[in-house]
């Protein structure tokens, strides 16, 4: 299991403008946002599968164990920063177009006020 605690944080967005697919707005990000989450759940099957492999190898029952555990502060902790990382990843488009429209927002509310000033 990666740790994202070891992982680089590194900004991913690509820069320029994004080649849009549909009409409807917001679409492309609601179709980028379910890939992200189908390769989630693709990842964690395939784990599932092969926990539940190795365990019914070693005769393990791992249903009950499951139903008994009780997760300490620490794994709390490890899987709420996993969350996160998963929830940065899942709206990556949606902070980049927002990011961006608000960059474009600043820049254009400044040659605004630049040329009202200009002109008083």
């Amino acid at each position: 299991m990666t740790n994202t605690a070891e992982r680089p944080h590194v900004v991913k967005d690509a820069k320029g403008k994004r080649p849009q697919f549909y009409d409807a707005p917001g679409l492309d990000q609601a179709i980028s946002m379910i890939m992200v989450m189908a390769n989630e759940m693709s990842v964690l099957h395939d784990r599932v599968d092969s926990i539940e492999r190795v365990a019914k190898e070693q005769g393990i029952d791992l249903a009950a164990g499951i139903e008994k555990l009780v997760l300490d502060q620490e794994a709390l902790e490890a899987r709420e920063a996993w969350r996160q990382d998963f929830l940065e990843r899942l709206f990556y488009l949606m902070r980049k177009e927002a990011r961006e429209a608000s960059e474009a927002d600043t820049k254009e509310r400044y040659n605004s006020t630049i040329e009202e000033i200009a002109r008083a």
